[in-house]
């Protein structure tokens, strides 16, 4: 429970600690801006993500409602009780249907699953939202349940079981869900609702339930000591968020309270091996991503790292709602609430050594994602002052991760340090990839690859050079290729003004794609010798 910055505080009865300034820097910030698309007359925030005629957005809205009741200040509880029983009377109830305890994604949508407005999962449903919404509610009763009314307290409650319930409808493979111990964040958030209410409901079903799957998500994290969902910025971030839940809010008894502190611990560490100060940028690979420079685009890892070592430590910008993937920035209260906690389950010398000069050094790490890892991914990194190159080998069922996104998944990625960090990063076409990373080189082979198979690199843009016209020109990189491909290269532009093709996650770049002989047969390899210059 937060605190004021300087004095401690009775709510409700309940002496809290005071917040620490990072944290509470924080949830000051996230707020002001929040509060911006705050609708009072309809008790919804306007969605965040802009683009939208002035809609609401319910994930949002949630995440709103927790900081309003840390902030406690003028109608704030008022306000945060009206969206609290907003979410959960439009939530879905009719068990019948697949997105039974869901959360309405925004509340001027048509009803899901009518003739013109089709259900489709992530898009006019999200079966994540769940997990989002569900788990902040919960944060909200433990931490803030005094606040509120008799009425709202049940409320909550009734709507998280609902919740609960309903995600369990969600199964890998069956209805077209992916929902499997892999899915690292939101099958985290899913065992901890499970456990947490079953317990608060008195549903031994749902308990039982909860430790089950929290032992299959420790069993397979133990296999690799690495999330399925590996190193992303954004994800892992939310991974981290839901094993702090399991960490503080579950009975000693429980394996999820057990296990939470050794995956935040090694999670942690894996992070810090790959993670760049002076860039302030982690390197690659990564399965999910939605950017390529942390100083671009906000995440939720920036958003941990600003509150336990402070914003100037973290890659987030002083005006965060500038950044790509911005609605994210709303997630800011939760991490302000937990951080002082999660600060207690760190390695001794982790947030030093993250905000140290980055020393140069290879790290290797494995990764399992099944069912679409057919076997397990090796990852190696190498990280210098000026220079990370990150790549993984892998052989999937499905082209761009299991997510099968082309624009989140970068299997092979370069960052060298300018101005503004600059990127080169392998383009997904294949399911199998083999690599080989060292100082200053790339090996990326297609095992199953053939003469139609083409390496694609997306280069970032540059300030000092804005028209480049190949390798050659590339600023403060000098490139060497090799290997079997037509060296002659296909060179375009993919720009804002739809020049070209399409951004990926609004980063504007340059496109070199090599394509095989036609004569060709064998393993397609492209070989980069890379130099700082």
């Amino acid at each position: 429970m937060l605190g004021d910055s300087s004095v401690h505080e009775m709510i409700g009865g309940k002496m809290t600690a005071p917040l620490q300034s990072n944290p509470r820097q924080l949830l000051d910030e996230s707020m002001q801006w929040l509060d911006r698309f705050y609708d009072p007359s309809y008790g919804y925030l306007h969605d965040v993500a802009g683009s939208n005629a002035m809609r609401h957005n319910t994930r949002s809205s949630s995440w709103y409602a927790l900081g309003l009741l840390a902030r406690n200040k003028n109608d704030d509880v008022l306000q945060a009780e009206k969206i609290i029983a907003n979410l959960a009377n439009a939530q879905f109830k009719d068990p019948s249907l697949q997105w039974y305890g869901d959360y309405q994604k925004y509340p001027e949508e048509p009803v899901v699953g009518s003739p013109n407005y089709k259900a489709v999962p992530y898009k006019t449903w999200d079966p994540n939202w769940r997990g989002f919404v569900g788990t902040t509610l919960i944060l909200i009763y433990e931490e803030y349940s005094k606040l509120l009314s008799r009425k709202t307290k049940q409320i909550l409650l009734d709507s998280v079981y609902l919740a609960t319930k309903g995600d369990t409808y969600r199964v890998g493979g069956v209805d077209g869900d992916n929902l499997y111990p892999a899915y690292s964040n939101p099958i985290i958030m899913r065992a901890f609702m499970s456990a947490w209410v079953g317990r608060k409901m008195k549903d031994t079903n749902m308990t039982e339930t909860g430790e089950l799957e929290g032992h299959e998500i420790f069993n397979l994290f133990k296999k690799t000591r690495t999330l399925s969902e590996f190193n992303s910025p954004t994800y892992t971030g939310v991974s981290l968020y839901g094993l702090t839940l399991w960490s503080r809010y579950l009975p000693k008894e429980s394996i999820l309270r057990q296990a939470g502190p050794e995956m935040i611990g090694l999670t942690w560490k894996t992070f810090s091996e790959q993670w760049h100060f002076g860039m302030k940028n982690v390197a690659g690979p990564w399965d999910r991503g939605y950017g390529f420079d942390m100083q671009r685009y906000a995440t939720m890892m920036g958003m941990w790292l600003w509150a336990l070592n402070g914003r100037e430590n973290s890659g987030m910008s002083e005006k965060p709602y500038l950044m790509s993937h911005a609605n994210d920035y709303a997630f800011g209260p939760l991490i302000a609430e937990l951080a002082d906690y999660h600060r207690t389950l760190l390695p001794r010398g982790l947030l030093d050594k993250l905000k140290s000069p980055t020393k140069e050094h290879t790290y290797t790490a494995q990764a399992y994602y099944p069912p679409y890892d057919l076997a397990t991914r090796n990852i190696t990194t190498w990280v210098s002052e000026k220079m990370t190159i990150g790549a993984q080998s892998f052989v999937q069922t499905v082209v761009g991760g299991p997510t099968e996104s082309k624009t989140q998944w970068s299997p092979a990625v370069v960052h060298w340090a300018r101005d503004q960090v600059a990127f080169l990063s392998l383009y997904s076409t294949e399911t199998a990839l083999e690599v080989e990373v060292a100082a200053n080189y790339l090996s990326l082979k297609y095992p199953l690859g053939n003469k139609t198979s083409i390496f694609s690199l997306v280069i970032g843009t540059f300030p000092d050079a804005l028209t480049i016209a190949s390798l050659d020109e590339i600023p403060g990189l000098e490139i060497s290729t090799s290997g079997n491909v037509d060296p002659n290269y296909k060179w375009s532009f993919v720009g804002q003004q739809n020049a070209g093709g399409n951004l990926i996650n609004d980063f504007e770049y340059w496109n070199c794609t090599f394509v095989m002989p036609a004569t060709f047969e064998g393993v397609p390899t492209l070989v980069l010798d890379l130099k700082v210059i």
